[in-house]
């Protein structure tokens, strides 16, 4: 669910949709959700100063308030 809610919000940010795959990694007690995007659209998930990144964050984290979760753009 979290996979499919981080590829649609990132989707809709990029000119590249087909490239975007998120997968999920368990350590321990922290879910790293991996999004992947093409080279040319890193800039814009990234955002001016990060802003983009952070929101994205956030989502995620309020909707997994519960677990510890983190969000890397690679």
């Amino acid at each position: 669910m979290m996979e499919e809610l981080i590829s649609c919000i990132a989707k809709e940010l990029v000119t590249q949709p087909e490239a975007v795959t998120v997968t999920k990694i368990q350590k321990a007690d922290l879910e790293v959700y991996r999004l992947h995007v093409a080279p040319d659209d890193m800039g814009k998930v990234i955002g001016k100063q990060g802003k983009i990144a952070r929101a994205l964050r956030l989502v995620v984290k309020a909707v997994r308030a519960d677990v510890k979760v983190a969000v890397d753009i690679v």
